[in-house]
């Protein structure tokens, strides 16, 4: 996994994906987010808020995407997706059934990147 940013308790990876698409993990392993911290529940909604603006602002997607499930990592962590009608599995989460070939002409992920950074200092 990409890191992108990181602190003492959490960082933001990259997924992989034709879509943009962040993940913002806890560095301590907690199974479930009524065993985080406050302070550390309160950065994680705003980094998600952040995040969610900044995709907003810079691919004009149809949808923002936050999901949290830890079913196959038991260990507390948020994903934020930009969705696109285009997209392959719109109007499908992402880990439904696809739903068409999709070529995605999307601006630079890595100036994305660096505008949430930017965007977190």
């Amino acid at each position: 996994m990409s890191v992108i940013y990181e602190n003492e308790n959490i960082r933001i990876v990259i997924e992989e994906s034709e879509i943009p698409w962040l993940k913002i993990f806890t560095q301590h392993t907690y199974k479930e987010m009524s065993e985080v911290p406050a302070l550390i529940k309160h950065e994680i909604y705003d980094l998600l808020d952040r995040i969610e603006k900044e995709m907003l602002s810079y691919y004009k997607p149809k949808k923002i995407n936050i999901a949290s499930f830890g079913n196959y990592v038991p260990h507390v962590h948020w994903h934020i997706m930009a969705r696109f009608e285009e997209d392959s599995f719109f109007p499908e989460p992402m880990w439904g059934t696809k739903q068409r070939e999709s070529n995605l002409k999307l601006p630079d992920f890595e100036s994305f990147c660096k505008r949430v950074i930017k965007a977190i200092a």
